[in-house]
This record gives structure tokens, sequence and C-alpha cells, in this order.
């Protein structure tokens, strides 16, 4: 039978990057059932669907509005795309990014767990 961990990249295997899934296994091998279902709160974002939005609307920073990178987004809204260049450029990018930010806010949110030394600082005793 899959481990919960196992179970949670099936689903995400996509949203993260593939040289860091083993790392995030082993990770989540870790946590706690309470911690497991903690994580299911993380704002991730679908690298496919980044994509549709970088190409219908990536010349005006939609896609990097949604990544977060609030100041690239205003960068190519000025600049129509960096005249097509950038839109271009970004129709390439944008998945792996939206990857890293996945990865990065896992990372955050484990971190976090971690901190709390095994306990999640109340959360579950609140939210019962």
């Amino acid at each position: 039978m899959a481990s919960k961990a196992d179970m949670y990249l099936m689903s995400y295997n996509e949203y993260f990057p593939a040289e860091r899934m083993l790392e995030i296994q082993d990770r989540l091998g870790k946590l706690t059932d309470e911690q497991f279902n903690y994580l299911h709160t993380a704002k991730l974002h679908n690298p496919t669907t980044i994509l549709i939005m970088s190409i219908i609307l990536g010349e005006l920073g939609v896609d990097r509005f949604m990544l977060g990178d609030i100041g690239l987004g205003i960068g190519k809204l000025l600049t129509l795309g960096g005249c097509g260049i950038w839109w271009i450029i970004d129709m390439f990018l944008v998945r792996d990014r939206a990857r890293t930010k996945n990865y990065e806010t896992l990372i955050g949110m484990l971190n976090y767990l971690d901190a709390q030394g095994g306990g999640m600082g109340g959360y579950g005793q609140q939210h019962q």
C-alpha cells in the first residue's frame, strides 16, 4: 500500500521540479497525519494553467502576476511583454518558474512544521 507521501507526490507530480522529488518524498515521509493534513492548505500553482495564461495573456504579464512576481508582471505589462520578445521567452520558462515557486512554498511549510518541533502550535486543537 502506498504511503501518504507517495500518494501526495503522485497527485502533484507535475507541480514540483523533477530533481527535487526525492528530497520532497523524504521530508513528507517524516510527517504525522496532522502535519500532513496541514499541507493541503498550500496554494500551489498548476504549471499547465500558468503556461496557458502565459500564451493567452502573457504580453500583459498576467502569468507573472499569478506567480507572485509583481515587479516582473508590471514590467511585462508596461512593455507589452518586452515587445513580444519577453513574452515568447517566458512561454518556455514559466512552467519551471511555477514548479520552483511550488517547491519553495512546500519547503517553507515543511520548515515551519519542523520549527514547531513535531507539533503544530495548537493548530490541531483549534480546528477540531
